[in-house]
């Protein structure tokens, strides 16, 4: 028989649930994704780090959990974004104690215990997220128990207001693959899928912890990654972008958190949002042009479009509130998107993005355009 859980909220209010997943208590930032697959990617994504994930698709676990082949020929496997879940507990309608799938190899219950994540399920998640979309930064507490008691006990766990990059990024410079071309990736908790496009284009990665002194790197491009937390609490990341590859001309490429660094670090600034924008599903307008593309995102920071300088362009416009989701630099190779070029899960419609960045760095020409 399933336990009863409580998630209490940061504003007073509660909800109770089964347990799923492991008997342990968890706090952080409740952030919910309409994506309908993709769990295992998203669970392993270093981006929801000290988050609470809402699945807003009722039925989760349904084709299963694959098999984290570490050692085999397939060197960064399939159908995971890390080495492990970095959310710090997840929510569903429905979870699915049974899948059938060829690569499924244990449940979504079986694997949150053997991750040591604890899981909710049987909650009211519509209106949950509903609360989360009306209550600015909402926080969750959840806690294995018969009843709930007030929350004025209870340690909130807020990622905005904590330095968690030491916790997602790379301790040790390392390459990976060989290749024609070396690529300097700063990995600010990088997704797994980021590197298998970059082996896949024949690059050479050089993999970089945060903390890197970056005038040390050799490269013929250098790429930002996405990761989690507040652009701003990234240490001294932002002034070593600005005064190293600024003012260089390989070009440069940034990703999500990658795209606000490099905001921060060309003078601009970036605010926190409501509630974000995470799915599979958000469109983006390529300005200038009458492109659209639907992309996967993952963040809860943007970048303030009115503080870019005269040096910098909007590239892309979310066509749902009309946030800046990609800039580019006027005279030198240097652009950034907010959303995800290598979606996994999630549409692969602007691929190409990485697929030409790798062009340029290749050309070995160094002036504008940025693709």
């Amino acid at each position: 028989m399933q336990k009863k859980c409580i998630l209490f909220l940061s504003n007073g209010g509660l909800f109770t649930g089964k347990l799923i997943g492991a008997p342990i208590s968890a706090s952080g930032e409740l952030v919910f994704t309409t994506g309908m697959v993709g769990y295992s990617e998203a669970m392993t994504d270093p981006s929801y780090f000290g988050q609470i994930l809402i699945f807003a698709y009722p039925l989760i676990g349904n084709y299963g959990i694959p098999q984290l082949s570490v050692g085999s020929n397939d060197a960064i496997p399939k159908g995971f974004e890390s080495e492990k879940i970095h959310a710090a507990a997840v929510i569903m309608t429905v979870d699915s104690p049974e899948a059938y799938h060829w690569n499924s190899f244990q449940s979504l219950d079986a694997w949150l215990k053997k991750e040591n994540v604890p899981g909710v399920v049987g909650l009211d998640t519509r209106h949950l997220i509903h609360l989360i979309r009306s209550e600015k930064n909402l926080l969750g507490f959840v806690e294995p128990r018969e009843q709930g008691d007030d929350t004025s006990q209870k340690a909130f766990f807020n990622p905005s207001e904590t330095d968690i990059l030491q916790h997602v990024s790379s301790k040790n410079r390392r390459l990976i693959g060989r290749g024609k071309t070396r690529i300097a990736l700063i990995d600010c908790g990088v997704k797994w899928n980021i590197i298998r496009q970059l082996l896949a284009l024949d690059c050479e990665i050089e993999l970089l912890p945060w903390t890197t002194d970056l005038k040390t790197v050799d490269c013929d491009g250098w790429l930002l990654s996405n990761g989690p937390g507040d652009p701003g609490r990234t240490g001294d990341l932002k002034d070593q972008i600005s005064e190293t590859l600024l003012k260089d001309k390989r070009p440069v490429l940034g990703i999500c958190l990658g795209h606000q660094l490099l905001a921060l670090a060309a003078g601009g600034a970036t605010k926190k949002m409501s509630y974000g924008h995470r799915s599979h599903n958000q469109p983006v307008a390529e300005v200038n042009t009458r492109r659209g593309y639907i992309t996967s995102q993952n963040h809860g920071f943007v970048v303030d479009q009115e503080t870019l300088s005269e040096d910098w362009e909007p590239w892309f416009l979310n066509a749902n509130d009309g946030t800046i989701e990609g800039m580019k630099h006027r005279s030198k190779p240097f652009c950034s998107v907010q959303f995800h070029p290598e979606a996994a899960g999630g549409p692969r419609d602007t691929g190409w993005i990485i697929d030409q960045f790798m062009v340029k760095v290749s050309s070995k020409i160094r002036t504008y355009p940025c693709l």
